[in-house]
């Protein structure tokens, strides 16, 4: 049981991480008065932890044969970060942390089913079923609820 329950209660403080993350990040640009800049801080303070995870672990540097060897569209996972940085940034404000998160959360689910569904960039394919049709549009319910 611990070993459902402890990843589980991981991945709720993860989400609960991302909210703290993007009332912060919207307060920076405030005090800043630039997204951007508040965007940019945020990746710069996050590479830094990185780092001294990396550290921590003392987890070597990839070698380049390994590098060389990835497919270019992993490599782009920052860019979609950035994108979702910069955005939050600039829709917190105007809808709320609340339907920010909810929309948020019905976006990543709609792509995560759709990805899973056909198979996508390596992932098992896992058919779109009855199940889960009814989860998103319970979950698209939610968000329609959550922004009243």
């Amino acid at each position: 049981m611990l070993n459902v329950l402890i990843p589980s209660v991981l991945a709720v403080l993860a989400g609960g991480s991302i909210v703290v993350q993007q009332i912060l990040n919207t307060n920076l640009r405030t005090a800043l008065n630039s997204a951007v800049w508040s965007g940019f801080t945020s990746y710069c303070v996050g590479v830094a932890c990185m780092a001294l995870l990396a550290l921590v672990l003392r987890d070597p540097i990839p070698s380049v044969s390994v590098a060389a060897r990835i497919p270019w569209w992993a490599w782009s996972g920052g860019v979609f970060g950035a994108i979702f940085i910069g955005l939050s940034v600039l829709l917190v404000p105007q809808l709320g942390a609340a339907t920010f998160i909810a929309l948020l959360v019905t976006g990543q689910m709609l792509a995560s089913v759709t990805f899973d569904h056909f198979g996508w960039m390596g992932l098992v394919q896992r058919s779109l079923d009855g199940p889960r049709l009814i989860g998103i549009a319970l979950l698209i319910g939610g968000v329609v609820l959550i922004r009243r």
